[in-house]
């Protein structure tokens, strides 16, 4: 078992987990980023479809964790295809977390600076949130998961008055005609909108932590059920603001639908800066959990103390954050995750859980 009785978290506490690693920069962008793939309004489909697939491949990681309990992926790999072939599995899967936490904290940078802080040093606004982010983590998974239930809430009742109040400029034409292409622009936008869900990918290494972990697939259905809904009032209003052809040209079109609206009288009559403030503690969150499963996976991969793996991976995280040269470099990062993301969360549990129960099943007939 890798974990005490002190380090237990609750289903609702996973719940919370999963939430705030799938929000992040997806949010921010996604409307574009799915518009560029579709070119028709009808992208709200390709995010529900999206969540669909995301929650079907949430219950495969879910599936597969159950059958060794007490373990993390990282762990029980090996079990399944062997030493080499597993550590060399969860070596990946490492990679693919840091190379996320490199990806969240520039994202952050690029959008504090281009919003916030211009003109600040991109490695002056990364390093404090790189350094917050390792004192967190290094107490464990319950101060992780307490945090998060704070930041949620304020997330959510946040972006629900702003959606709410961005009405004023929603044009529902902008949104028609529904299937005017028909099916395949959607499905073609399936793959991006899919993509924006990475997050849920969590329960590999937090299934162990729980308290109860029949309940994990619970946890992943609502943990993504909550995404899905958020993802698909913030297309349906970006695009009822500023349709199909005035989306294509944002590079952040979320914010610049908080920018175009103002309510005079309020204390805050412009929300931009306030959407801001509150997404950089979703993209810390995301960041966070991120980290500590990197850690986590090379501490158990090694077998020795997480501690020094947490320092150890700062610099490597920087060193990742600062290699795109430029906003459209770090897309492309962002897409090469993405689509890396697609085999190791989407088609690799699903052929573990294969091999495990073939397994299962050729010692039950020899005994």
């Amino acid at each position: 078992m890798i974990t005490s009785f002190k380090d237990r978290i609750t289903t609702e506490q996973v719940t919370v987990i999963v939430i705030n690693a799938i929000f992040g920069v997806g949010i921010l962008t996604l409307p574009r980023t799915a518009v560029e793939k579709v070119k028709t309004p009808d992208i709200w489909i390709s995010v529900i479809l999206g969540g669909l697939i995301a929650m079907i491949a949430g219950v495969i990681i879910v599936k597969l964790s159950q059958q060794f309990p007490g373990k993390t992926f990282y762990e029980y790999s090996q079990e399944i295809v062997g030493k080499w072939v597993g550590g060399l599995l969860s070596l990946l899967i490492v990679c693919y977390f840091f190379t996320a936490c490199g990806f969240q904290v520039r994202a952050l940078a690029e959008v504090s600076n281009f919003f916030l802080l211009e003109g600040t040093p991109t490695w002056a606004i990364i390093m404090p949130f790189m350094w917050v982010g390792l004192y967190l983590i290094i107490s464990g998974i319950n101060p992780i998961a307490r945090i998060f239930e704070i930041i949620l809430p304020i997330t959510v009742i946040f972006f629900i008055i702003v959606a709410f109040m961005s009405f004023k400029i929603f044009e529902i034409d902008n949104l028609r005609p529904v299937l005017g292409q028909g099916v395949i622009p959607v499905l073609k936008g399936v793959q991006t909108t899919g993509l924006s869900y990475t997050g849920f990918e969590t329960i590999l290494f937090l299934l162990p932590f729980m308290k109860e972990p029949k309940k994990a697939v619970k946890a992943v259905l609502i943990g993504i059920a909550l995404p899905l809904i958020f993802y698909l009032m913030t297309v349906v209003m970006v695009i009822g603001a500023f349709s199909v052809d005035g989306v294509v040209t944002r590079t952040w079109p979320t914010l610049d639908l908080m920018r175009s609206f103002e309510i005079p009288g309020l204390i805050f009559e412009r929300f931009e800066s306030l959407l801001l403030v509150i997404w950089i503690m979703q993209m810390f969150s995301s960041f966070t959990i991120f980290y500590y499963g990197a850690a986590l996976g090379l501490a158990q991969l090694f077998k020795k103390s997480i501690r020094p793996f947490m320092y150890g991976l700062l610099p490597v995280i920087y060193i990742i954050a600062m290699i795109p040269k430029n906003i459209n470099d770090m897309f492309k990062l962002g897409d090469l995750q993405g689509n890396v993301a697609l085999y190791l969360f989407g088609l690799l549990p699903l052929v573990l859980l294969m091999v495990s129960r073939w397994k299962v099943r050729k010692q039950e007939v020899k005994s």
